[in-house]
């Protein structure tokens, strides 16, 4: 099979550590994700899973063994691996009960570290050889993600998130506690684990410290402790990786809907940015020799790898380039700048072949898509729901609403008063300011989210029912109080931090949140998508909505699919982007014949 990938879902081939030619990454498969080797030195590839729902998650260790993660509707599974030239099948962790994958590592010597979680919302860490029966070292009642492991395989770091604090436990491999970050005399902050020193002797563990006004490198090691360079310090978010061969540091900086690569050398307190094409930056690898892999896109181009070491990296083929024109507007507000990517369906912004009644170019319909979270951000990258709206005449507006990641620790915690309101009141604000500068059409804006973007799509048609024309909800909260019985427990102590307790403690914060309370206010049409198997936005709270809008009379339509809330079917995906493209031309058309979807899927979003 040639090196004719035709999706790359948001991250590089991951490199054997011993041999660099030998790489495993997902890629489509006749509209699935799916797992496949890379051979850089014959340019060949091949397929290792084909499941029905697709695979996403894999892995390859310095022995070569491809790894992935084989899971139900639900998300759990196991782990299993294989050689790189295929062959038998192995369990990774056998005897282990199917769970949610929480992280996986191996070191050069075989020794496996891997985290599930449990259905009662826990957390168990275990460690052993590859291919044999685990021990598990800890077990926390919350969640948590492995931090990493150290090249020996003596050390191991768990992650762990609990009421919205953050914190990193060091344990042994006999299970051993030694270090619990931050210390109890520490300095303050919230502190993000990434990963131990791949240089063996070190014992290094590089951590991203987040402060009121910004984020700080930190490391810990076993004999000096914790360490925070204060001179290092970033206004936006930041992930870091070590240099596989030096101690030195590669940060990504997402910052303003863009990417930004610096080289730190913590040892002499400098650090540089590396030249990289403006737009963002999905995923990057430093590589030995101070190599660099990375996956750049931007609005108009999907993403492409990019390798400054001279490695072959798998090409896409032919792709798509997004028409129209892609710019930026902020937006003031009175709590701040509201950041907006826009896509205008012609380079002048107009609308093709409509004037008003001056015999001026009318501005486009335009529909806002919502992005989820709300701790993500939408970034300056291709997106083939933007792709097939601007083609189908749509000016698309993407909003990093208050909360967003991307703009420093304060916008991302100033979500204000009352659960989801501040912000609808961003979304309004934008659409007025895009609407007075004459750049959409204020008779016809549609709202479009997937999960908590869909929640906020809900509340704002029945909160601010005078502004949008039409609606489309994909896997959304819609009913606060259901939600929280049936969701998961990770979500469930989210809801609690977010409303200051439980619906049976604040009942009236719930109901003002709630999409549920404003159904029969509900003006515009309105696509409404459920997932049967989704376990964070669960189908009986937006049957419980449907019901309601039913009972008021608001014309709707429903769909639903037989896939969990973070599916990777791309069948589904295309399924639900056609039956919007298709509601959205009967209630908001547009004057630029319909195109067919690109082939590409978006991923889904987060709650």
């Amino acid at each position: 099979m040639a090196d004719d990938f035709t999706v790359f879902l948001g991250a590089l081939p991951q490199v054997c550590p011993r041999d660099a030619r030998r790489m495993v990454l997902t890629a489509d498969a006749d509209g699935r994700c799916e797992v496949f080797t890379w051979d850089a030195a014959t340019r060949s590839t091949r397929q290792v899973t084909d499941r029905p729902r697709g695979t996403v998650l894999c892995a390859i260790d310095a022995d070569a063994y491809v790894w992935w993660f084989d899971e139900d509707a639900e998300g759990r599974g196991h782990w299993w691996f294989q050689p790189f030239d295929g062959g038998c099948r192995v369990p990774g962790l056998p005897g282990v009960p199917a769970a949610l994958p929480r992280g996986l590592a191996v070191t050069a010597d075989g020794t496996v570290a891997a985290a599930l979680a449990s259905r009662d919302g826990g957390t168990r860490l275990f460690a052993g050889r590859r291919g044999r029966v685990p021990r598990e070292i800890l077990g926390i009642a919350g969640e948590g993600r492995l931090g990493g492991v150290t090249p020996e395989g003596d050390l191991v770091a768990l992650a762990t998130v609990s009421d919205g604090d953050t914190s990193v436990v060091v344990v042994t491999s006999a299970g051993r506690v030694v270090a619990r970050l931050p210390e109890t005399r520490g300095p303050a902050g919230r502190f993000w684990c990434r990963g131990f020193s791949p240089r063996p002797g070190r014992s290094a563990l590089l951590l991203v410290h987040e402060l009121e006004d910004g984020y700080r490198l930190a490391t810990w090691t076993p004999s000096g402790g914790l360490v925070t360079h204060s001179w290092c310090r970033f206004d936006t978010e930041i992930t870091a990786r070590w240099y596989p061969d030096t101690d030195e540091v590669l940060v990504r900086q997402e910052r303003h809907g863009r990417s930004l690569l610096h080289r730190v050398r913590l040892h002499d307190r400098t650090r540089r940015v590396l030249p990289t094409p403006a737009g963002s930056l999905l995923d990057a690898a430093p590589r030995p020799g101070g190599g660099l892999h990375y996956l750049w896109t931007d609005t108009a181009h999907p993403p492409v790898p990019h390798a400054t070491d001279g490695v072959a990296l798998p090409t896409p083929g032919p792709l798509p380039r997004v028409p129209g024109r892609h710019t930026e507007v902020w937006t003031r507000t009175p709590d701040g700048p509201v950041h907006t990517l826009l896509s205008l369906p012609r380079p002048d912004g107009g609308r093709p072949g409509e004037a008003d009644a001056d015999g001026d170019e009318a501005p486009p319909p335009a529909v806002f898509l919502v992005h989820g979270g709300p701790a993500d951000h939408d970034r300056d990258a291709y997106d083939a729901t933007v792709h097939s709206l601007v083609a189908s005449g749509y000016a698309v507006a993407r909003v990093n609403y208050r909360g967003s990641t991307g703009y420093g620790p304060r916008w991302r915690r100033t979500l204000g008063p009352g659960v989801g309101h501040p912000q609808v009141d961003d979304l309004a604000a934008v659409r007025a300011d895009l609407v007075g500068r004459g750049l959409v059409d204020d008779r016809a804006t549609a709202l479009w989210g997937v999960s908590w973007g869909a929640y906020l799509v809900l509340l704002a048609l029945g909160t601010r029912p005078g502004l949008w024309q039409a609606g489309v909800a994909v896997k959304p909260v819609a009913d606060w109080v259901t939600a929280h019985r049936l969701t998961t427990p990770a979500l469930r102590a989210l809801d609690v931090r977010w409303f200051g307790g439980t619906p049976e403690q604040v009942p009236r914060r719930y109901a003002h949140s709630s999409p549920l309370s404003f159904a029969a206010q509900v003006r515009a049409p309105l696509l409404v998508v459920g997932a049967d198997n989704d376990v964070k936005c669960p189908p009986e709270q937006i049957r419980s909505y449907l019901g309601a809008l039913t009972a008021a009379g608001v014309a709707h339509e429903q769909m639903w699919l037989d896939t969990g809330h973070d599916g990777y079917d791309g069948a589904a995906h295309v399924a639900v982007l056609r039956r919007s493209l298709t509601f959205l031309r009967a209630r908001l058309p547009a004057s630029a014949p319909p195109s067919r979807p690109p082939a590409r899927p978006g991923g889904p979003r987060p709650r």
